[in-house]
């Protein structure tokens, strides 16, 4: 019998008009983006179907730690989709097992498991303290998060999520999650009770304006698990491999996690998470954990590859500078009344308007050439490559200026 496949896509060039109805027609609705249609990239540089070029400062959401296109990543998704794509999450693969060797040996953790996405990283950091709290805590399940915080967009990271705009969205929620002002040892410490099994955070929140967990503070809530043997989780999904100039914002504090998850950078665009621990905390048993596309070889080929560059290019290092060179620029518009408390950590940065334009001012940004991110009415965050040179935070600085001085 004739088959008439009328879904197929056209093979003709589109022009971006098309494209942009294709899309309002096809795509379920989940965001306002702007009437650009991305078509490539190289470094730090993105392209659109009508041949403008942007400075590229967001970075995927500081996804794309290698820039766009790294030829390591492609030279490794080539060489490993020519001997092995998927194996079934039933069996070891060699890349698998080559990537969890990388990854605890540069963080000091045991175990690792290997996800997709952020979310499903933090997941899995959640199943583990809750397991924890079942086999040796008498059942205890509840986890502490912060009000502002960010831990993705699955119902129950939406649960764990501190953003106040998500506190009726989806109702009913997943029980069990507790949110505390980031700061307020005092609030953390009363909310903790024989149902506790971990407290969770960002070391920065992202998300939340780029806000960095006080030293202090860390060091208490390092102190309360230990005194209750509860979980220390960080979500380092957006912090991890380099992105703060340490290769784990930990490290800038000396404070280490029972569970770490890592994300974006991962995979340098590659949809790449993990999910790390202590051995304190390896628990699983058969069927409690899994998922169709965990470990799976094309993933891990592309992952040790982009991870072993970021390593071998001292990528770190280079966020640790830059991210100073950075922050100098901010400030210097600082002074002249352009912007209002800039600050960061490595490469990834945030400053307030002193008024409420934000998007004005992306938008503003964008028609110059440079993508920036809007975290909030008033406030931008920069997440570019870890690839950024001074000549590069340079033209970023131009245009920023002159934007500012546009919608002033």
């Amino acid at each position: 019998m004739e088959q008439v496949l009328s879904g197929q896509p056209s093979t003709a060039a589109s022009t971006t008009a098309e494209l942009l109805q294709a899309a309002r027609k096809h795509l379920l609705f989940t965001a306002n983006r702007p009437e650009i249609v991305m078509a490539s990239g190289q470094g730090m540089y993105i392209q659109d179907t009508e041949g403008r070029s942007y400075i590229d400062f967001v970075g995927g959401w500081a996804v794309n730690a290698l820039g766009h296109s790294p030829a390591v990543l492609r030279e490794a998704l080539t060489e490993q989709a020519s001997r092995l794509v998927l194996a079934s999450p039933a069996y070891f693969n060699e890349p698998m097992i080559r990537f969890a060797e990388l990854l605890t040996g540069i963080s000091g953790m045991d175990k690792a498991f290997f996800g997709s996405t952020g979310a499903e990283a933090n997941e899995c950091a959640v199943k583990l303290a809750r397991k924890h709290g079942a086999l040796h805590l008498d059942g205890a399940y509840e986890i502490i998060t912060m009000r502002n915080s960010f831990h993705g967009r699955t119902l129950a990271m939406m649960s764990a999520t501190g953003k106040q705009q998500w506190e009726s969205l989806f109702e009913p929620k997943v029980p069990g999650f507790i949110h505390v002002p980031m700061g307020d040892l005092d609030a953390c410490f009363s909310a903790v009770s024989n149902r506790t099994c971990a407290i969770m955070l960002e070391l920065v929140q992202g998300e939340g304006g780029v806000h960095a967990v006080d030293e202090a503070y860390l060091f208490g809530l390092r102190k309360i698990c230990d005194m209750y043997g509860i979980a220390l989780i960080f979500d380092e999904v957006q912090t991890g491999l380099g992105r703060t100039g340490k290769l784990f914002a930990w490290e800038h504090y000396g404070i280490k996690p029972d569970i770490m998850t890592l994300g974006k950078g991962i995979g340098g665009g590659y949809p790449l998470s993990a999910t790390l621990a202590v051995d304190k905390f390896n628990l699983f048993e058969p069927g409690d954990q899994g998922g169709t596309y965990i470990g799976q070889p094309l993933g891990m080929a592309v992952g040790y590859a982009v991870v072993r560059e970021l390593l071998d290019r001292r990528l770190t290092e280079n966020a640790q500078r830059q991210g100073g060179y950075l922050l100098g620029k901010l400030r210097l518009l600082e002074s002249h009344n352009l912007v209002r408390n800039p600050r960061g950590l490595g490469l990834l940065a945030a400053f307030d308007m002193p008024n409420e334009l934000a998007a004005k001012l992306a938008a503003r940004c964008m028609e110059l050439g440079l993508l920036v991110n809007v975290t909030g009415e008033s406030t931008i965050r920069l997440m570019p490559p870890l690839i950024a040179e001074q000549r590069h935070i340079d033209e970023m600085a131009d245009i920023l200026t002159a934007a500012l001085l546009d919608i002033s």
